[in-house]
């Protein structure tokens, strides 16, 4: 027998081919010998491309990659990291923050987390059970995990990416080994997170193999396509507009605008629970105050530009910082220097920074000290069966006065005052999975105070046209009946068509003490709990704030009242229903 000898003389070959393949493949390296079982493999599933090797032979890692999320970005980053990390050899399992068990983080030698912080540096809703959990004295210790963290938030925000950092924070107090350096991004998140994926991905691969070592056991990446790419399709349509309707009083001190988006071709294939991103427009009149701010009045390239593309309202720290290291201006830099930066921005906009501090640009200079203009995201109010190929949302103006300046809401008052019928509007789909009706037979209550109504009303229309058997029960509230029941003559006829079966309502001006519907829960709570004993969901919609704890406290107190519990019983039922997917927030 050769020298070389590796094939077994049973192998279905002539004397000659065989001492050939020896010689060839004794040569090999692990490698070669990868890529050839991959080309052969290849040729016999049908498979044109040749194939390629991404990565030396490894061994097959596990990789935990675990995500805390509330608009669906962290859940998508989560998704991108898995795909590249099965071409590279790991073996990724997604977890999310509401699914997760803290005592068995230990489990997990690899750990991927990409966290969203929400508010003021809050956790996203659906996470803080666990958030809570980890943070608190009975964590488990880590020591045998290695972890990276990428922190999504918006630097809008005092807390910029607050959750993020204290993530990082806490998994290296409890042991835990810093695998990679975190990374904060801000809404612009897309290039920053595709190279942290990248570099953080190589940082977790085991050592390459020398050619000595056995191969036996190991994954190789074999690839016969294109590599996954993180970043996102850019599948943004246009919609006209065919209705434009203000359901607010002309006596209200509230615009509500219902906005009806007609589409040449098929809508959106979205789903009852989904959301519409708007790209919006800044006010033509805050823009030429900017540019005459800076002496970038004469150019209307840029006049262009910061309407449609750069975000000329949200101040931050760090826009002040860079202003001061780009213009030298000793005042702003003093100011900077006493930490009082923080409490000056507090309530204002990029035109006070630019007037307070008055100095020529360059364009250059001005577009680097903005960020790109994010697109808004609106509760799709419609259902498809009802409605067809439209898409309708509900949007309420926002307009306040502070530091002597009245203020408004870019998206909303770009819906308000300059998107009437037959204007255009650039929307993109916005998927929730989190907010998905349940079986048609399942009951529902929906608890939704001002334009958190919105998806209630995709909800009864979807069970309407299903001829869904469960109930719909509908707690609605905002300032008076009289002037802002939105949209009251459609839930009127739902209340004697049957697709509504109960209706709460609670209007907060209407009476000398303020009632909000917390209040109308915690009046129906035997009912309440009623219906949640025999299966039914909850569905929260609106401000995160405030409404949103106060319901979830309303229905602790419920429980505890109802069924004679403790708090920390009550509290635990509130959690079962969150873990079993029956209390469900899209909150803002």
């Amino acid at each position: 027998m050769s020298a070389f000898a590796l094939l077994p003389q049973t192998a279905p070959f002539g004397d000659d081919d065989r001492l050939s393949l020896d010689r060839v493949l004794s040569a090999a390296s692990p490698i070669q010998r990868a890529w050839l079982a991959g080309f052969l493999a290849g040729i016999d599933a049908g498979q044109a491309p040749l194939p390629r090797v991404d990565a030396p032979a490894r061994a097959s890692e596990p990789l935990t990659i675990l995500f805390a999320s509330e608009s669906g970005n962290a859940e998508r980053l989560a998704q991108d990291v898995a795909k590249l990390a099965r071409k590279d050899g790991f073996k990724p399992k997604i977890v999310d923050f509401a699914d997760l068990d803290v005592a068995d983080l230990p489990q997990h030698g690899k750990l991927v987390v990409i966290a969203a912080t929400w508010g003021e540096g809050e956790p996203p809703g659906r996470a803080a059970r666990a958030y809570a959990a980890l943070m608190g004295p009975s964590a488990p210790r880590l020591e045998g995990t290695s972890f990276a963290v990428l922190a999504l938030g918006d630097t809008a925000y005092a807390e910029f990416c607050g959750v993020g950092k204290a993530l990082d924070a806490r998994l290296a107090e409890l042991g835990a080994v810093r695998a990679a350096d975190r990374v904060d991004c801000d809404l612009d998140f897309e290039a920053p997170a595709a190279a942290w994926i990248k570099t953080t991905l190589a940082a977790f691969a085991p050592a390459q193999e020398s050619p000595a070592q056995e191969s036996s056991g190991n994954v190789v990446s074999v690839d016969f396509g294109p590599r996954v790419s993180v970043e996102p399709s850019r599948d943004a349509v246009i919609g006209e507009v065919i209705e434009h309707v203000n359901l607010s009083s002309s006596r209200s001190d509230k615009e509500t605008i219902h906005l009806a988006l007609g589409f040449d071709g098929a809508a959106p294939a979205y789903e009852p629970g989904d959301a519409l991103e708007l790209f919006p427009e800044n006010d033509p009149a805050l823009v030429d105050a900017v540019l005459a701010a800076t002496g970038l009045q004469a150019d209307d390239s840029l006049r262009t530009t910061l309407t449609t593309e750069r975000d000329i309202t949200t101040l931050a720290v760090k826009t002040l910082e860079t202003f001061a290291a780009e213009t030298g201006h000793a005042e702003l830099r003093r100011l900077l220097d006493e930490g009082q930066a923080r409490s000056w921005i507090d309530g204002r906009q990029f035109i006070d920074l630019v007037e307070a501090y008055p100095v020529t640009l360059t364009a250059q200079q001005l577009t680097a000290l903005t960020r790109p203009l994010p697109p808004r995201a609106y509760s799709i109010a419609s259902s498809r069966r009802e409605v067809g190929d439209e898409a309708h949302l509900l949007i309420a103006a926002v307009r306040y006065e502070a530091h002597g300046r009245v203020r408004r809401g870019v998206a909303s008052t770009f819906v308000a005052d300059r998107l009437k019928a037959g204007a255009a509007a650039r929307v993109r789909l916005k998927p929730n999975k989190h907010f998905r009706l349940p079986e048609p037979s399942t009951d529902i209550i929906m608890i939704g105070p001002g334009t958190g109504i919105a998806p209630f009303r995709a909800f009864v229309q979807e069970r309407r046209a299903l001829g869904a058997g469960g109930r719909s029960w509908l707690f609605f509230g905002d300032r008076r009946y009289t002037h802002d029941f939105l949209y009251q003559l459609e839930w009127q006829d739902a209340l004697r068509d049957g697709s509504l079966a109960r209706l709460d309502l609670a209007f907060s001006r209407d009476t000398p003490q303020k009632v909000y519907v917390q209040h109308r829960l915690w009046e129906q709570r035997r009912d309440l709990v009623d219906w949640l004993d025999n299966g039914a969901q909850v569905y929260v919609c609106g401000d995160a704030k405030a409404m949103a704890k106060d319901v979830r406290a309303a229905l602790v107190a419920a429980f505890a009242d109802v069924k004679a519990l403790s708090p920390e019983a009550a509290e635990h039922a509130v959690t079962e229903l969150e873990r079993g997917r029956r209390y469900h927030q899209d909150v803002y």
